[in-house]
């Protein structure tokens, strides 16, 4: 097996990282390697799946997705993240940004998709219990630790793909 882009267990933290951001908000991390892909983060070729991401109708749908994702998050009619549907989303999402670190650095995606979604579970869950917890504690608004997490995802995604964004 010919590795392209780091050791396993850098290309595993990459799928962990970027899994936690998913379970926190889903489409951030698609958007984060479809930016990194337009800046030639990535070794893909043209029809590959990782190849798509280079699309610009990839990026601006992605980047829409986002948006309407960080917004609809405040909204109070929101339902939990922790509800079936939107769980079985994030744990599929990270699954396929696992898989498509993986699958870029020379490893199996399926083990990627395996580390990404149980990262996105992790996220899930930690995220909905630091934020449930810290509005309690402190009496502050759920929106304003909705945008700190929005910070602490975009954060930890830039940190999974900062050798991939700078490009």
């Amino acid at each position: 097996m010919s590795v392209v882009s780091g050791s396993v267990n850098a290309v595993a933290g990459r799928a962990a990282v970027l899994g936690a951001a998913t379970g926190l908000r889903s489409q951030l991390p698609l958007t984060l390697l479809a930016v990194a892909a337009q800046r030639g983060g990535f070794a893909a070729t043209t029809g590959s799946p990782l190849g798509l991401l280079r699309s610009r109708y990839a990026l601006v749908g992605l980047g829409l997705l986002t948006a309407g994702e960080l917004v609809g998050d405040k909204l109070p009619r929101t339902p939990s993240r922790l509800a079936p549907g939107p769980l079985t989303g994030r744990l599929l999402f990270g699954a396929l940004v696992g898989a498509a670190v993986a699958r870029e650095a020379g490893y199996l995606a399926a083990a990627g998709a395996v580390i990404g979604a149980a990262g996105a579970g992790a996220g899930a869950f930690a995220g909905y219990r630091a934020r449930t917890s810290l509005g309690r504690a402190t009496a502050i608004a759920d929106p304003v630790w909705g945008v700190v997490e929005d910070l602490v995802a975009l954060s930890l995604g830039a940190l999974a793909l900062r050798d991939r964004l700078g490009r």
